[in-house]
């Protein structure tokens, strides 16, 4: 994995750079495993507007991935290594013995040829999948199920893992990316390894079309709006915020304003937050 930079040709092109994917092996799609997808504009099934900065951008298809790994002892065959543009990670397609096609999250240093299994009896290598109560402590691991037979909701982007710290009875300790430091049910399945593609943070957009073409529209500033359009807006000239803390368009503080409801379940889970 490499970042190609560009000499400023243009003005767009001053300080852009891209990501050179050598290890991908296939530029076409597996067919049986694309789904449409519609645009939403940021708006829900009423028409209302519900995420800002959201229109536009280039059509994609959506690559159907195997998050929950419930192929047991079913072993497989690294067919290709393929770009996904809905996810910032690559994506691997698997051969399974019994003739099924499947993709997966590809982890660093998984190569086309490679055999991967799941299930608890998995060997403790790149890209297989097993229970975290079957991992030894100290594994890095990624693709990680909250709750059982779910499908893995946790450490999914370009080089993102987490790591096994311990056990304490049904429950296995895991250390986040965040720092966050959490316990998980032991049969919540995880996959060995760290997710590949991490140079993707280096890349610099370098222009604005690139970001309309990710489907991203342009942001304003609330100090330039009005004050009946946000709390920052009005005032003769360029104004502070003028409030104790700054404010989103409704109103709330924007920063460190507590949103986390409904949680107290998974609380007691939490076993030391992650870092300030």
């Amino acid at each position: 994995m490499a970042i190609r930079k560009y000499k400023p040709t243009t003005n767009g092109r001053r300080g852009m750079s891209t990501l050179v994917n050598e290890e991908l092996t296939n530029s076409r799609p597996t067919k049986s495993l694309l789904k449409s997808k519609n645009k939403t504009g940021g708006r829900n099934n009423q028409g209302k507007l519900t995420v800002r900065h959201i229109g536009g951008g280039a059509k994609r298809k959506y690559r159907v991935i195997d998050f929950k790994r419930n192929k047991i002892g079913i072993t497989g065959k690294v067919a290709t290594i393929e770009y996904d543009p809905n996810r910032n990670a690559n994506i691997a397609l698997i051969n399974y013995r019994d003739g099924e096609k499947r993709y997966i999250i590809a982890p660093k240093g998984l190569q086309v040829g490679m055999i991967i299994e799941n299930g608890p009896d998995s060997d403790i290598k790149v890209g297989n999948a097993l229970p975290l109560q079957n991992i030894p402590v100290g594994t890095v691991i990624h693709n990680i199920e909250l709750n059982p037979g779910a499908g893995a909701s946790l450490c999914r982007s370009a080089g993102a893992s987490a790591q096994i710290l311990g056990r304490d009875g049904k429950y296995v300790m895991v250390r986040l990316q965040s720092g966050e430091t959490r316990k998980i049910l032991g049969t919540c399945m995880a996959t060995i390894g760290v997710v590949g593609n991490e140079d993707y943070e280096l890349v610099n957009i370098g222009k604005a079309g690139r970001t309309r073409h990710m489907g991203i529209r342009p942001t304003n500033r609330g100090s330039v709006m009005n004050p009946n359009d946000h709390p920052h807006g009005g005032g003769e000239g360029r104004a502070p915020v003028g409030r104790k803390s700054p404010m989103t368009p409704w109103g709330k503080p924007a920063l460190g304003y507590k949103t986390r409801k409904n949680k107290k379940a998974s609380d007691k889970l939490i076993v030391s937050r992650r870092k300030k």
